[in-house]
C-alpha cells in the first residue's frame, strides 16, 4: 500500500498490547520511520536506576538538579541494517535489551509521570514528526504528542492475554520471571498510567479501538491497513 501523502500514525494503548509490533509492521509496510516512545521513557528510567536513583528521589529533586541530569541524557534512534528496525541509543550506547527488564518495567510508569521528564520527552517526540511519514506508539501520542495525527489507533486486550505475551517475551529473552510477577506489573502499570496527572493514558476521542485479544499479527496489520484505505478514500 502506498499513501498519496505522508501522514502521522499514532498508536496508543495499554502495556503488552502489541503496540510496537503493529507500529513496526506498519512502518515497514509504508517505508515510514518507527519511533517507540515507550523505549525513550525506559531509557531514562534505566539511566536513573543505573545511577541508584529511586523514583521518589527523582520526584523530590530540585528542578535545577533534575534539569542537569536530563541535560546529560541523550536519546537517539538508529536503524539496525540486519533487522531494518530502529533501536534506541542512550548517550551513544545501544540499550534495547537493557531497558526491557522487569526491573525497568516496575519503575518506568513512576519515572515517566514526572512532569519535567514528560515535557522533555514529548518535545523530542514532536521533533521527530515535523516531516511526517512516521508511526509512533505509546500512551499519549494521539492525545498529547500528536493530537492532529491523521490516523489514531487505541489498542487494548484482556489482561490474561497481555500477561501471557509479556511473560513469553521475557522468558524468550532469558529473564527469570513468574506469571504472577508479570500480571502484577501489568495491573500496576495500568493504574499508574491512567491515574497520573501528567498526560494520562486515555483514548483520544477520534481514535479507532483495536482489541487484539484474539488477533494475530497479520490480522492486526490488516485492520490498520483497512483503516488507512478508508483515510485514503476521503482524502
Amino acid at each position: 500500500m502506498e499513501l498519496t501523502r505522508k501522514i502521522i500514525i499514532a498508536i496508543d494503548g495499554y502495556s503488552s498490547c502489541g503496540k510496537s509490533t503493529l507500529a513496526k509492521a506498519l512502518a515497514r509496510h509504508l517505508s515510514y520511520v518507527f519511533i517507540d516512545s515507550g523505549s525513550m521513557y525506559r531509557a531514562v528510567t534505566w539511566c536513573l536506576l543505573n545511577q541508584n536513583f529511586k523514583p521518589e528521589e527523582v520526584q523530590a529533586m530540585p528542578h535545577a538538579l533534575l534539569k542537569m541530569l536530563l541535560d546529560d541524557i541523550h536519546i537517539s534512534f538508529s536503524v539496525n541494517p540486519d533487522t531494518g528496525l530502529s533501536e534506541v541509543y542512550l548517550n551513544g550506547q545501544m540499550v534495547e535489551s537493557l531497558i526491557r527488564t522487569l526491573q525497568v518495567s516496575d519503575q518506568v510508569s513512576a519515572i515517566s509521570a514526572i512532569p519535567e521528564i514528560r515535557h522533555r520527552m514529548v518535545a523530542l517526540q514532536q521533533s521527530y514528526g515535523r516531516d511526517k511519514g512516521i508511526v509512533m506508539d505509546g500512551r499519549d501520542i494521539g492525545t498529547t504528542v500528536f493530537p492532529n495525527a491523521e490516523l489514531k489507533l487505541f489498542m487494548t486486550a484482556n489482561n490474561e492475554v497481555r500477561a501471557r505475551r509479556r511473560f513469553d517475551e521475557l522468558k524468550a529473552k532469558g529473564y527469570s520471571v513468574t506469571m504472577e510477577e508479570v500480571y502484577r506489573n501489568i495491573e500496576e502499570r495500568d493504574y499508574a498510567d491512567t491515574h497520573r496527572s501528567e498526560s494520562p493514558l486515555r483514548q483520544a476521542e477520534d481514535a479507532i479501538v483495536l482489541d487484539n485479544s484474539n488477533l494475530n499479527e497479520q490480522e492486526q496489520l490488516d485492520f490498520a491497513l483497512n483503516e488507512l484505505s478508508k483515510l485514503q478514500d476521503v482524502s
